[in-house]
């Protein structure tokens, strides 16, 4: 189903979901995170790998929570002062936070996607995050007697990926570095996946991951909606929007005025032209 973004978050995302914005490096939803922030919902469970600015943006927004990730940070250039803030001063709502490590995160998609209410692994070992978290245990190998770690299922009631393509049945085409959106789409009980262009036929690009229409709720056209994250094949990643971002995002009040500039007040314009 091709939806636009903003009627495929008022239909897909509620105010209490738990939802999840997955991408690696490129192929980030921004786009998809600023309507969120527009729609003004509320204590949202997010849910990222790797949360970076986008959730600093949600997050001082005051749409979150909670948050459940396993790193996060302005990629090479430092802190998310928004969420500092949250965790630090309560400021805009207290934030709730759930940490795993990479691995423990990668495995909790899986075992959703799988259908299976928990993941086993060799990990955590030598880590202050057992014990003090909820969702981390150790079992003990019923054939070999050996500890392993247990962590359970994760499944979103919603996720979020950016793409590259789409065709007009809902078929989901993306390629270069890819992270756990398959794992994290087909883990989920809802998807929207945006897209730079949806075209009439798929072609076929070395390395890419296929989410078949089945596995998909709904598809929004979205040029430029992983900037300043970049989308391969597409725009370049904005370095400058990333540095900038450091500052504004250290007083509440510049970001409360970035907020109603460049989120509030509307999508901004698509990068254009293809340029990787």
């Amino acid at each position: 189903m091709i939806v636009p973004l903003d009627e495929g978050i008022r239909e897909l995302v509620h105010d209490g979901d738990t939802v999840a914005l997955e991408g690696f490096t490129h192929l980030i939803p921004v786009a998809a995170g600023h309507e969120i922030v527009r729609q003004g919902r509320r204590d949202l469970t997010l849910v990222r790998m790797t949360p970076d600015i986008v959730y600093d943006q949600l997050i001082g927004a005051g749409c979150a929570r909670k948050l459940i990730f396993s790193w996060g940070g302005n990629p090479g250039v430092g802190s998310l002062h928004r969420f500092r803030d949250a965790i630090q001063a309560g400021w805009p709502v207290p934030l709730e936070i759930e940490e795993h490590s990479h691995a423990g995160m990668a495995n909790r998609y899986v075992a959703g996607a799988s259908g299976v209410p928990f993941a086993v692994l060799r990990g955590y070992t030598g880590t202050d995050l057992i014990g003090p978290t909820a969702t981390i245990k150790t079992v003990t190998c019923p054939f070999t007697g050996e500890e392993l770690t247990a962590v359970p299922a994760l499944n979103p009631d919603v996720t979020i990926v950016h793409a590259q393509r789409a065709d007009r049945a809902g078929n989901v085409q993306m390629w270069g570095i890819t992270g756990v959106q398959k794992e994290a789409v087909l883990a989920a009980q809802r998807s929207l996946a945006t897209v730079e262009e949806v075209v009439d036929e798929l072609e076929p690009v070395p390395g890419q991951v296929i989410l078949p229409h089945r596995a998909v709720t709904a598809v929004a056209e979205a040029p430029g909606g992983s900037h300043p994250s970049y989308a391969h094949g597409y725009y370049s990643r904005d370095n400058d929007a990333y540095q900038a971002w450091d500052a504004i995002s250290r007083d509440r009040e510049a970001f409360t005025q970035w907020l109603e500039e460049h989120v509030l007040a509307g999508p901004t314009p698509a990068p254009h032209g293809k340029g990787q």
